[in-house]
């Protein structure tokens, strides 16, 4: 009861932020009509978006309460602390060195760092606070994806709100809505993969460096993406040369940490099959993303959709619960057995009630 209390608590209060941050950019930046083509804009494509990152959590899916936290969290309170302490330190550089200085102190220090800081603070919540949940890179990037889309919506808010009263609503639109949705989240996703590595190693000077390392290249990253901006042709190059091949280089880590993933499920329910709890065709079909698709198909229905993709989400998270325990990232055997008990009744109940043709004819899985 206090967990759901505190938690509606925290969303009103960033419900609260993000409602400040869009008074604060129709005040100062958009005025009210382009305050509500802005939103209206920048909201359009969000499902979009956020359905390909979903796309990405394919094996062990994240909790949907804990996705929706990370959009949250960037698209109000990192934007609203974003928005004070950058306007802030462009006053600042702005006192110091003029017009000129505050024109690239602004967006170029000053936003990566404090941006990435705050998107941040998301991802190293979930690290150290649900470990059951944060498990490699993939979920580093997906939660970083989040946390990037949420934040790049309400940001476009302010970009086409302003645009619409000038004549760059085109260029705005091409650079914002179809050449660069990806940058935020792809800034973020360096953290986010810096994390899932340090969740991911045994060795200690990894699991400090990494996140570093990670938050360092996400600011990096953004400062290039900003500072090329401010060039006009340089924007074209640093696209080409840094940011399309940054966003493939992460997509090809997601496809491999994919394939370590089906490896973990296979290896760790194994002892599963061999127990009588699971049987060879659906530890198959469990690594294998066709597979689970193909049993979701032929499960018969609304309620066996849902229940095949109960057994499919207990029987991963059973996989990489063990996992973890024998890597030392558990509370203890007790609460192994008490949640390896849990995940066995869900998967015994689900099982009790599957179509026996949606295991049937599968293939060994990769």
């Amino acid at each position: 009861m206090q967990n759901r209390a505190l938690a509606i608590v925290s969303v009103l209060a960033l419900c609260g932020l993000g409602l400040l941050t869009l008074i604060m950019i129709g005040a100062l930046n958009t005025g009210l009509p382009g305050l509500i083509v802005g939103l209206m804009l920048a909201c359009i494509p969000v499902p979009f978006y956020v359905a390909a990152a979903l796309w990405v959590d394919r094996y062990e899916k994240e909790p949907g309460w804990m996705l929706g936290a990370a959009f949250l969290w960037g698209a109000t309170g990192a934007v609203f602390f974003s928005f004070i302490l950058n306007s802030i330190n462009s006053a600042l550089f702005g006192a110091i060195g003029g017009q000129a200085a505050a024109g690239i102190g602004g967006p170029v220090i000053s936003a990566p760092f404090v941006e990435e800081l705050a998107k941040g603070i998301a991802l190293v919540l979930f690290f150290f606070w649900k470990k059951d949940e944060f498990d490699n890179v993939v979920d580093g990037v997906i939660y970083a994806a989040m946390v990037g889309l949420g934040f790049a919506m309400t940001e476009n808010v302010s970009y086409y709100g302003t645009a619409v009263q000038g004549e760059s609503m085109g260029g705005t639109l091409l650079v914002r809505g179809i050449l660069a949705p990806f940058s935020h989240p792809l800034f973020t996703a360096m953290t986010g993969i810096g994390l899932g590595l340090a969740r991911e190693t045994l060795k200690k000077p990894v699991k400090m460096l990494a996140p570093v390392a990670g938050l360092c290249l996400a600011m990096a990253l953004h400062a290039t993406w900003n500072l090329s901006a401010s060039f006009g042709a340089a924007f074209i190059v640093v696209y080409l040369l840094v940011m399309v091949p940054t966003f493939f280089a992460v997509v090809g880590l997601v496809l491999y940490a994919q394939g370590r993933e089906r490896k973990i499920i296979r290896a760790n329910l194994v002892p599963y099959v061999q127990s009588g709890h699971l049987s060879p065709a659906e530890l198959d079909a469990l690594c294998v993303f066709g597979g689970r698709v193909k049993a979701l198909m032929a499960s018969g229905g609304v309620a066996g959709w849902r229940r095949t993709a109960r057994f499919h989400q207990a029987a991963s998270e059973l996989a990489f619960h063990r996992w973890r325990t024998e890597r030392g990232i558990s509370k203890g055997m007790v609460e192994y057995s008490t949640r390896e008990a849990e995940y066995l009744a869900i998967i015994g109940e689900c099982r009790t009630f599957q179509a026996a043709p949606a295991y049937a004819g599968m293939r060994p899985g990769v």
